[in-house]
């Protein structure tokens, strides 16, 4: 059977939802998700498409941006489907991972975006280094053990979000959950 998602990021974009569909169906999908969501949201529709689709299946995309925002989120859904023995297509690009082409052509947007990403943590790197060399560089601010204590007095209170606390404290909630994390690691109640 062949799935098909269509995702448009507002509802706005109504032209553009009805053309995917139509392109959808013309290439021959039976069943269709659909929905009105950024990329970057929460895409109950892409979920409930990835959680139907069986093996034999084909997953239809139009296009590559209707289905993810970068190569490695379309990798990752990818390796997803393909546990399921379930093939990707990519209308607009000709890619379908039915086909050893369309499998090879998968795999070298993953080695480019592996690439691309590997190059730009060398010039991250690069220019650490030299803001390090001309003393433009110090680092993260660490975070006070004024904060730290506040976080181990109200971290731990049911009636405050770890969201809330972190908004109050002026810190990040990945940092809330590390001190509180570090706490437990060293004992401290």
């Amino acid at each position: 059977m062949n799935v098909g998602y269509a995702r448009t990021s507002t509802a706005d974009q109504v032209a553009g939802m009805e053309s995917q569909i139509e392109e959808l169906k013309r290439v021959g999908c039976e069943k269709i998700y659909s929905e009105h969501v950024s990329s970057v949201a929460d895409r109950e529709q892409l979920k409930a498409a990835l959680d139907f689709v069986r093996e034999g299946d084909t997953f239809v995309v139009t296009k590559l941006d209707r289905l993810a925002r970068t190569i490695a989120d379309v990798l990752l859904i990818a390796e997803h489907l393909n546990k399921k023995t379930v093939s990707l297509r990519i209308v607009n690009l000709g890619i379908d991972t039915n086909t050893p082409t369309g499998k090879l052509m998968l795999t070298m947007l993953g080695g480019v975006a592996q690439f691309e990403r590997e190059i730009m943590l060398e010039r991250q790197r690069e220019g650490i280094l030299k803001a390090k060399r001309e003393g433009k560089y110090k680092g993260r601010k660490p975070i006070s053990n004024e904060i730290r204590a506040k976080v181990l007095e109200v971290g731990r209170d049911k009636n405050i979000t770890k969201k809330t606390l972190a908004k109050q404290l002026g810190i990040s909630i990945k940092s809330i959950y590390n001190i509180l994390n570090s706490a437990c690691s060293a004992g401290v109640p």
